[in-house]
């Protein structure tokens, strides 16, 4: 005997949830399933467990898609205020930090706990730790095999997310069902992921843990953040290379600007000037820490020299050095600690306005599982605020 709805989500989490909420508040029967015991758990870790839920300025800029133009439609008819005006409206306090990123000042369980009560309608239905093991196309919709229960549906969501953090239960089942359906997948990788270095580097850089400078980092292609870059003692992470990282092809290296804040070609002729007995190393102390100084020297990087030894030319390739320093990275950590992925869900497939398949009626793709990737700073939590909504409109 199976039971019949008329939609069924999979995936509990930000994009499942969010669509829902709005198919159940269009009166639909809704079944959202999820193989983890709990909903949300991507949300609760995100921000540091203060979930940067979106950002004050959104636009299709800010998103890494094959077909740039795809999130535009979703974006402006759902956008970052109308999910600003539901965290209003639930009294949710938070607060802006750096680049518009909105953040919960209490927790991340605020936002769940938003989306589980606009799911609270007798017609919307949760079911966790369950499974599914097919999923068959009807006439009429779907079928589908989870647990030991026969379901089906007139409409599917698939809202299953990437595989980033395969601790939290990530897997490639919403690939799975695309596939089986005849969608192509964009190749995935990790995004938003610190960079690894090569032996000799990261031996040399391994001291610097836990340091954290300004900088403005350049992909080969040409893409530039200003953000503050932290050394690890695995190798680069951040803001700037998170954010970086996902512009980044292996065997490329990467441009970073060490001193953005500085004008040091002044600071060398005007110390050269006033202290020319100064040493290369505690002139540049006062534009970066000393410790990383000295691991540039120890790289041999340049020479630590009184600056009176120096001649123009040398001063210019030294300033020129620092604002454009490159280090080629030997890879990511990869999924374990990656915050989205990159690729996914061909949109090509898919309806920019409602997110239904083009040619399987009825079947859905919502959130990190298409090939759409925000930039860090809550764009990839406003992407299935969006996509979530629209979909709840059609599904």
């Amino acid at each position: 005997m199976s039971e019949k709805f008329d939609v069924i989500v999979i995936g509990a989490g930000a994009a499942g949830l969010m669509c829902a909420a709005e198919a159940g508040k269009r009166g639909r029967r809704v079944l959202v399933i999820d193989h983890a015991k709990k909903p949300g758990r991507k949300i609760l870790i995100s921000g540091g467990g203060r979930c940067n839920f979106t950002n004050n300025d959104v636009a299709a800029s800010n998103y890494l898609c094959q077909n740039p133009h795809f999130v535009k439609s979703a974006l402006s008819q759902y956008t970052n205020w109308d999910f600003i005006s539901m965290v209003y409206k639930y009294e949710i306090d938070f607060e802006e930090r750096d680049h518009g990123q909105l953040f919960c000042l209490d927790s991340a369980k605020d936002i769940v706990n938003m989306l589980l009560e606009e799911c609270k309608m007798p017609n919307v239905e949760q079911r966790y730790r369950c499974d599914v093991h097919s999923i068959e196309k009807t006439e009429t919709g779907f079928k589908l095999h989870a647990n030991a229960d026969h379901l089906e549906c007139d409409s599917l969501v698939v809202a299953t997310g990437g595989l980033s953090m395969p601790k939290l239960g990530a897997t490639p089942f919403g690939y799975k069902v695309a596939e089986q359906f005849g969608l192509p997948i964009i190749p995935t990788t990790a995004g938003l992921v610190p960079f690894t270095l090569h032996k000799q580097d990261k031996e040399d850089f391994s001291e610097l843990s836990g340091i954290a400078i300004p900088t403005e980092i350049t992909a080969q292609d040409g893409t530039l953040f200003k953000e503050a870059l932290l050394f690890t003692h695995r190798g680069l992470s951040g803001p700037a290379v998170l954010q970086i990282s996902s512009f980044w092809k292996a065997g490329q290296a990467v441009s970073i600007n060490l001193v953005p804040q500085t004008d040091v070609m002044e600071l060398l002729e005007e110390s050269r000037e006033n202290h020319p007995n100064q040493s290369l190393k505690n002139t540049l102390a006062k534009a970066l820490p000393k410790r990383l100084v000295e691991v540039l020297i120890e790289r041999k990087e340049f020479e630590d020299k009184p600056l009176k030894q120096f001649n123009q030319k040398q001063l210019q390739e030294i300033a020129h050095h620092l604002e454009n320093w490159s280090i080629a990275p030997n890879g990511t950590e990869g999924y374990r600690t990656a915050e989205v992925t990159l690729g996914g869900v061909d949109t090509d497939y898919l309806s920019s306005k409602t997110m239904e398949c083009k040619k399987v009626p009825g079947l859905y793709f919502i959130g990190e599982v298409m090939d759409v990737t925000g930039w860090l700073g809550g764009y990839n939590f406003q992407w299935c605020w969006s996509s979530g909504f629209v979909a709840g409109q059609w599904a």
